[in-house]
């Protein structure tokens, strides 16, 4: 297994490679070519027939041509800075089936891979949360990614396929002791979705309180994660990328170099306990509900997450990663990479594509993200 990227990844000086948002160019408008003929004054030649074409004087020409020159150059214009803009919208750090040109392919432990980030809430008129009790809810954003896919260089992309999943006890999970309730609050989000529903703040007035401001969420950490199964138990791993060193707030949170949490999917069919019950569950479609039968909770699939109100259970692992990532039996026998080995890749690349963005965390988290970093609270690491 190869050493771990946080403290063996080179360092590498990173350029802004944002690009603003794209925006449509004005359709210009089209000039017709001046029906009229010039007569040339000097002209002495003998009118033409009227079914004959009549021959252009030498400026009419070079005029004529001028003109056409104008136009395509114009039409260029036009069409060429619409398609470079869409270009670089849609430009994405994700090398689909970069993977697959490997000698070994990657396990099949590891039902879904991607980018993870981590952010918090403070209370209403709470925008600088000075302790864990002034937060009010902590936030895991998922950016799934192709199972054998690799990263390259720049911004994620915006594949319309973010989960937004709510922790409402604010700290994560540290042991088998630590059993959180959790739930899916967005499937299937655009970037603009989020910025306008979750990353930025709103303001509303009541009758009783007056004039009151929900905070922008704050960015506490980035990273790579994967949720694999071992037989038994689904597990959610991840490892940190940013910050590069762990902080007052991800230590009270929770957050570790690298962590693991077990991770079942509640059947909606049962009520949930008084205190995390949802106004209403997810609904899943027939061929989910059947893979439940009498269960309440079964390990998590991927597609499990795929819908709104989805609850989930995330209980700590004391243990690290290493149960998360053992080999399977299979995956052996068919000389597969081992899990570990597929996310340390998956760290190192992203080490470097964060880098890339920007030298501030904040700048990398939100260009990524597709927003303006100067809109949001940096990435906190202090209360």
């Amino acid at each position: 297994m190869t050493a771990t990227t946080r403290s063996s990844a080179k360092k590498e000086e990173g350029h802004d490679s944002a690009a603003p948002p794209a925006s449509e160019a004005d359709p210009g408008s089209k000039h017709k070519p001046d029906e009229e003929e010039v007569k040339d004054e000097h002209d002495t030649k003998r009118a033409k027939p009227s079914g004959e074409k009549k021959q252009k004087t030498l400026e009419e020409t070079i005029k004529s041509k001028d003109s056409k020159d104008a136009k395509k150059e114009e039409g260029e214009d036009q069409e060429t800075e619409p398609t470079k803009q869409a270009a670089q919208s849609s430009a994405s750090a994700v090398e689909p089936h970069g993977r697959s040109r490997s000698s070994s392919p990657v396990p099949s432990s590891i039902l879904e891979k991607g980018i993870i980030y981590f952010f918090f809430r403070g209370r209403v008129n709470t925008p600088d949360p000075s302790t864990v009790n002034e937060i009010a809810r902590s936030y895991i954003l998922l950016r799934p990614i192709e199972e054998d896919a690799k990263l390259g260089s720049g911004p994620i992309g915006d594949a319309g396929n973010s989960r937004l999943c709510a922790i409402p006890k604010k700290v994560l999970p540290q042991s088998g002791r630590d059993r959180w309730i959790s739930f899916v609050e967005k499937v299937g989000a655009s970037f603009e979705q989020l910025k306008d529903e979750f990353l930025s703040k709103s303001e509303y007035t009541t009758k009783t309180m007056g004039d009151r401001t929900t905070p922008a969420a704050t960015p506490i950490g980035e990273g790579v994660y994967a949720i694999t199964s071992t037989g038994r138990e689904s597990h959610l791993v991840y490892m940190l990328t940013l910050p590069e060193k762990l902080g007052e707030v991800q230590k009270e949170i929770g957050l570790k170099d690298r962590g693991s949490f077990i991770i079942s999917t509640k059947n909606p069919k049962y009520p949930g306990t008084a205190n995390a019950r949802l106004p209403k569950g997810a609904e899943y479609p027939e061929e989910i509900k059947k893979e439940f039968e009498d269960l309440r909770w079964m390990p998590t699939k991927p597609h499990h997450l795929d819908y709104p109100n989805a609850q989930f259970l995330l209980v700590g692992e004391s243990s690290g990663v290493d149960k998360a990532l053992e080999p399977q039996e299979k995956d052996q026998k068919e000389g597969n990479e081992e899990p570990a080995e597929e996310m340390e890749k998956l760290e190192e690349e992203d080490t470097k594509r964060m880098k890339g963005l920007s030298k501030d965390d904040s700048v990398s988290i939100f260009t990524d993200l597709e927003v303006n970093a100067k809109d949001y609270p940096k990435l906190q690491t202090t209360f």
